[in-house]
């Protein structure tokens, strides 16, 4: 199966965002509950803990981890 030009394109991209300093999915993880703590806080967290923020902007699975917990801590706060 060859890949299309479109998912070439995707890969190159974020390829090209790639550094040498990023977190894997693991090392997001044993972050993602303090990151989402200072989120639902309404702090910065692009600015407290920006590999975090890098990795989600990149990984779609760990983006959707984060929504679903940030959702859960702002329906037990309302």
């Amino acid at each position: 199966m060859q890949p299309t030009d479109e998912i070439l394109k995707q890969l190159l991209h974020h390829l090209g965002k790639t550094k040498a300093d990023e977190l894997g999915c693991d090392e997001l993880f044993e972050l993602l509950d303090e990151y989402t703590e200072a989120a639902a806080r309404g702090q910065i967290t692009e600015q407290l803990m920006p590999l975090v923020q890098q990795h989600l902007d990149q990984c779609h699975d760990c983006c959707e981890e984060f929504e679903a917990l940030l959702s859960i801590l702002k329906s037990e706060a309302a």
